[in-house]
């Protein structure tokens, strides 16, 4: 879908002549900004029949009720309000205004505070018909505010929910227009970094390909969905974790990367300075990965069947558009993560040197590194066979630049770089590629390098160019 993009105002201004879109702005925290938009355009009497601003958390305790883990900008918070205020305004004008696209706009925001220790970041969601007495559809949002003053914040939240009421209306037909438009007026000031869409009018849409959408057309560097299938935010199960992220292609995932992933989390559980009850496991895919940094050349099939995949596998997946290891960490941290390791194949760590070395002159390499090995990071790396040799290759006898060798010795011997102990050696043979080769070959000698239940998908839904003439595999 072309489309021009629109003055803040004037999207505002075309939803309140709209006398067919009607609703509630309840609006908590930080987040008082949105409602004004609609107030100042004028004709607001045609679109709003309440606003809420329950600022004190005693009072909107009152309204929604008290929030068990004591915090209020959060998914949950969202959630209480859309549901009281959407069953209030039900109640009341239902009967009233039959022919009505109701809505319900609610956000929970917590702004750049005086002492700089909040940073800006909040939720935002929108339950809405699309056609009168309809079900209802949701999209809930989660923003991180990059201006640096508390006024600039509060206006970017009020540009961000018109945009949001615009984009659920004007845009619904074309989901990835819905995506991009949010990000209207707002470059720079702005990271939306989860968007979950649900609802009878968008059950053809895939939550975890917004995920990549999102990442694709830069609204963040990294988006999560669950096991599931759904979208999900880091500070909703990260905070305060010890987090141990796998990054592979996964095309498909073989035995390999099944055992890389055991083994690895085995192993950081194990360490001595993380708690294994608040350990957590994430398997990553970067759009480096995916595309080769051009965009054009994403796949977005060959995306969801890797993500059919790793769901079936049990995990967690991070999408990501950080090739370099560090902006991960950093992302991370804002969750107040204790520990992160990361877990990468020794040639990836080979690649990662010679790239950086031979490329600046040593400078980049010693800032990726510095960057990378806080104290907080380790770095736990899975061996291969070398080329042409039984011999395996590890992080003890990798061939390192002579130049540098004493500084890779050196994050050896603090181990900040270790090797992963425990591995099955008998699945050295295994290459993805190899794999994705045998598939699209139709020969069947692939089905004993990849995890069972991953064979059994891969027929089952003719994932990576499958052939489908093939008898459907019986186990």
């Amino acid at each position: 879908m072309k489309r021009q993009a629109l003055e803040t105002e004037q999207k505002a201004l075309e939803i309140n002549l709209n006398d067919k879109i009607y609703g509630t702005f309840a609006e908590i925290g930080a987040g008082q900004e949105v409602a004004r938009y609609f107030f100042t355009v004028g004709a607001a009497a045609g679109t709003i029949a309440k606003t809420m601003s329950a600022y004190d958390k005693t009072y909107s305790d009152k309204i929604y009720g008290v929030e068990a883990s004591g915090r209020y900008v959060c998914e949950s918070r969202l959630y209480k309000m859309l549901d009281h205020e959407y069953d209030l305004m039900m109640t009341r004008l239902a009967n009233e205004r039959p022919d009505t696209n109701f809505f319900v706009f609610a956000d929970t925001i917590a702004a750049l505070n005086y002492s700089r220790t909040i940073k800006g970041d909040g939720w935002l969601g929108l339950r809405f018909q699309l056609s009168p007495q309809g079900e209802t559809n949701d999209i809930i949002i989660h923003v991180k505010m990059l201006d640096n003053s508390t006024e600039l914040q509060a206006q970017a939240v009020g540009i961000l929910g018109v945009n949001l009421l615009y984009a659920c209306f004007t845009y619904h037909e074309d989901p990835e227009v819905m995506v991009q438009s949010l990000m209207d007026n707002l470059q720079g000031r702005v990271a939306i970094d989860m968007i979950r869409l649900t609802g009878p009018d968008f059950k053809e849409v895939d939550n975890r390909w917004l995920s990549l959408m999102m990442v694709k057309n830069g609204l963040t560097k990294v988006a999560m969905f669950g096991p599931d299938g759904q979208n999900i935010h880091g500070s909703e199960f990260l905070y305060k974790k010890h987090v141990l992220v796998v990054r592979g292609s996964f095309r498909p995932a073989t035995l390999v990367n099944q055992d890389m992933i055991n083994k690895s989390f085995e192993q950081f559980r194990n360490e001595e300075e993380v708690d294994a009850r608040k350990a957590f496991l994430l398997t990553e895919i970067t759009m480096d990965n995916l595309c080769g940094g051009d965009m054009t050349a994403l796949d977005e099939k060959d995306f969801m069947d890797r993500a059919d995949v790793l769901c079936a596998m049990g995990q967690t997946v991070v999408v990501s558009n950080c090739e370099q290891h560090h902006r991960l960490v950093s992302y991370l941290e804002d969750f107040k993560v204790q520990k992160v390791g990361l877990v990468i194949g020794v040639k990836e760590l080979l690649e990662i040197i010679n790239e950086k070395y031979f490329d600046d002159k040593k400078k980049s390499l010693l800032m990726e590194f510095g960057e990378l090995f806080t104290k907080k990071m380790k770095m736990y790396v899975y061996p291969s066979m070398q080329e042409g040799s039984e011999e395996l290759m590890t992080c003890q006898n990798l061939p390192i630049p002579e130049a540098i060798k004493y500084l890779y010795m050196h994050l050896l011997v603090d181990k900040k770089i270790v090797d992963i102990e425990s591995f099955d050696r008998s699945n050295m043979h295994i290459f993805s590629k190899q794999v994705l080769d045998l598939i699209q070959a139709n020969d069947e000698t692939w089905v004993e390098m990849v995890p069972a239940k991953v064979a059994k998908l891969i027929k089952e839904k003719y994932l990576f160019d499958y052939p489908y003439e093939t008898m459907t595999f019986e186990y």
